[in-house]
């Protein structure tokens, strides 16, 4: 088991810089979640860990080893596609057993780790069976166990879960979350899809360009996004923007529409142009007449909740409502923010607003 330590790390393709300087610490038996559109550079990291590919400037230490050069097979990493890899000629123990052979460990120290990691991953059955007569969660299953009989210091996983359906993904995304803290192995898990980022990680790892926009726990970089980027690709439905302006202690929108400062998650006061952020489910009905008049376009019936698609304040949004509220196109709803939930960001450096920013504006 291993930390990572990323120092300055740059990779080129020729004249494109992918990642350009890149810093981050990944603690011992941490679950780390890299998310990002496609393009933003993680996938790519990604394999510079795996020694897949070589770096271009920076330190890359696993534990207290530089390894900047040293082969892929020498780093100890066990590697997880999104196209499973497995040999299709060869049996599921096969499959799990090949590197330990071309290790050359004997027979009699194989088979207790390839029972063991099959029985933890519920494929014991499936042992003498050939990839191509199993479903795809079961040779998800495969691939990881022959991860695991490797033993390694970190484990990497690039989109291992984008080729599952919808509730088969939401059973493996489980079942490798329980799988860390089980065999207590640093973990590193690329994906771009934020449900799965949420729902896994110790820590989140937002990237746009090959640079890190934010690191923090889910609830963190949730709750409080560093900026536009991170407000918009965490969360779903993304987070509602409105162009708007501080007035004293007021909040005023595009119609003229005004919301006490005191709402804000942040203290604002002054004056400047700001854009406020409200997540659809930090709506809340208000009276007629206060608030946001949102009118209704569009009603999503969700069964335990419902998505109101509105325009209010001259910009299109979404609101999560109740479902005994039942809305319909055509209705005006009044809202306004839950207190303490919605944001301010800055139109230019699109960074939040926080207090000591307004105070120094």
């Amino acid at each position: 088991m291993a930390s990572i330590t990323m120092r300055n790390l740059v990779k080129k393709y020729g004249a494109v810089t992918v990642i350009p300087d890149l810093n981050l610490e990944i603690a011992d038996e941490e679950f780390i979640v890299l998310v990002g559109p496609s393009g933003c550079g993680k996938s790519t990291l990604l394999r510079v860990l795996a020694g897949l590919e070589a770096i271009d400037g920076g330190d890359l230490m696993i534990g207290e080893t530089r390894v900047n050069d040293v082969p892929a097979a020498r780093r100890d990493i066990a590697m997880v596609f999104q196209d499973y890899a497995l040999y299709p000629h060869m049996t599921v123990r096969q499959n799990m057993t090949f590197a330990l052979e071309m290790r050359g460990m004997t027979a009699a120290e194989i088979q207790p780790k390839v029972e063991e990691a099959a029985r933890l991953l519920d494929i014991l059955p499936y042992l003498d069976r050939r990839p191509k007569a199993l479903s795809g969660g079961q040779r998800q299953r495969v691939a990881m166990g022959r991860a695991i009989v490797r033993d390694p210091q970190v484990f990497l996983f690039d989109e291992p879960l984008s080729n599952l359906d919808a509730k088969l993904r939401g059973q493996v995304r489980a079942e490798i979350k329980t799988l860390s803290k089980k065999l207590k192995t640093t973990m590193v898990f690329v994906t771009h899809d934020q449900v799965e980022a949420m729902t896994m990680a110790d820590r989140i790892v937002v990237m746009k360009s090959g640079i890190i926009q934010q690191v923090g726990s889910p609830e963190e970089v949730y709750e409080n996004p560093r900026n536009l980027f991170v407000a918009s690709f965490i969360g779903a439905p993304s987070m509602n923007f409105l162009p708007a302006r501080i007035e004293g202690d007021e909040i005023v929108l595009a119609d003229d529409s005004r919301l006490p400062t005191a709402l804000m998650a942040e203290a604002a006061s002054g004056t400047g142009e700001v854009i406020l952020g409200i997540r659809p489910e930090h709506f809340e009905l208000v009276a007629e007449g206060q608030g946001l008049a949102a009118d209704i376009d569009l009603v999503e019936p969700l069964g335990s909740d419902t998505l109101v698609h509105a325009r209010a304040a001259g910009q299109e949004i979404i609101a999560r409502v109740s479902p005994d509220l039942r809305p319909r196109a055509g209705q005006r709803l009044w809202l306004s923010p839950v207190a303490g939930k919605a944001h301010l960001f800055d139109p230019v450096t699109e960074e939040r607003i926080n207090s000591q920013l307004r105070q120094n504006a």
